[in-house]
């Protein structure tokens, strides 16, 4: 297949393709992760309200660039560092509270309708709180900001998925509390952590406890590692959706005259429309690619790879949903029905039932990308 092919047949539009514009179009987030999003101020407040001494800096501005500079190494182990001081701030109700609904009140001030947020409930245990408090206090704070949002005129509706660290041994307990919290909330379950040397087949068990339950779960894979993660969460777990997957490129090969031929764990990825959960900015800051324009989202966008745009972390990689737009733009060329097909892809791609998915395309997606296409 030639990747020479333009993604969208027109990049024309009534409105500029600038930040301020793309920050008034309707997005659709997947992979976003709670404690890699909070305000510098609120880390600081937090911190002084609950006697946390560990912070590198004691003014907001300062603190926002010393996460952006850590997780800048190069190196997932050291970006994933810096969780060790949100993590810190997040150990009571006031703080998970807070820190919710600060989320989905920042992200629908970006355009965000829809977002999947995920985090660790075993990572917020330290004082006292047990797993099912820490995931109640999150969705209370969700819905404060969902209602705090739309006062302000803004439409957001914020799921939550719940994370167990792969290199602990309470993926299948946090796979129960994601089933026990289903309808309140929580719409699936993940993996995360460093992917070298703890392959998603470790946690089997969870896995096949959410299949049973006929619950959803994505599993970060592809991001680090390479195809031997992606082919185990594909394989060996059935995952949903490929958190990240950015490494699924070494499964495809580009010819000099443009032609790509795609490798059989490839080709079965684009062929069974599996989610790729990709993540510009932070992709170039762990060092899974070189740099933003070397990103194989374009690659994988032209060869009809279902792609979709995320932030990951947004305090360590100062960014938003619009701004991960406005770079892949200016990187790629990318236009208004560009941008309007990833966000119908993570919307098609959501751990909702199809009713509401679709009801959010025709009702919000497709009439706010008319208005900017003119």
């Amino acid at each position: 297949m030639s990747t020479a092919d333009p993604v969208s047949p027109s990049n024309s539009g009534a409105t500029p393709l600038d930040l301020p514009s793309i920050t008034t179009a309707p997005k659709a987030l997947l992979h976003d992760h709670l404690d890699g999003g909070l305000r510098p101020q609120t880390v600081l407040e937090l911190a002084d309200r609950c006697g946390y001494d560990g912070l590198p800096e004691s003014d907001g501005a300062a603190l926002a660039q010393w996460f952006r500079n850590a997780a800048d190494s190069g190196s997932l182990e050291r970006y994933l560092e810096t969780f060790a001081h949100t993590v810190a701030v997040m150990q009571t109700p006031e703080g998970l509270n807070r820190v919710a609904q600060e989320c989905a009140e920042d992200l629908a001030d970006d355009g965000v309708v829809y977002a999947e947020v995920r985090f660790a409930p075993e990572q917020h245990l330290e004082r006292g709180l047990t797993l099912d408090q820490v995931v109640e206090h999150v969705l209370e704070g969700f819905r404060a900001g969902e209602s705090a949002a739309r006062v302000r005129g803004k439409r957001i509706r914020v799921g939550c998925l719940l994370t167990a660290m792969r290199h602990a041994a309470r993926s299948r307990e946090i796979a129960e509390l994601a089933v026990r919290f289903r309808d309140r909330g929580v719409v699936g379950f993940d993996i995360a952590g460093a992917e070298a040397g703890f392959p998603p087949s470790r946690h089997l068990d969870a896995f096949e406890y959410m299949r049973a339950s006929n619950a959803h779960f994505t599993i970060h894979a592809g991001e680090a590692f390479g195809l031997p993660s992606i082919q185990e969460a594909v394989a060996f777990c059935g995952t949903d959706r490929l958190g990240h997957g950015v490494r699924i490129v070494d499964d495809i090969t580009v010819g000099s005259d443009g032609d790509a031929s795609l490798g059989l764990l490839a080709a079965y990825i684009r062929d069974t429309r599996m989610p790729l959960e990709l993540c510009p900015s932070s992709n170039v800051q762990t060092g899974a690619v070189d740099s933003l324009e070397k990103h194989p989202f374009d690659l994988l966008a032209r060869l009809r790879f279902r792609v979709t745009v995320n932030t990951d972390n947004r305090l360590m990689s100062d960014t938003t949903m619009s701004r991960e737009m406005h770079k892949l733009v200016g990187a790629f060329g990318y236009g208004w029905t560009d941008l309007e097909r990833f966000t119908i892809n993570a919307m098609k791609s959501a751990f909702i039932p199809f009713d509401e998915r679709l009801e959010l395309i025709d009702d919000v997606v497709k009439p706010g990308y008319a208005v900017l296409l003119g």
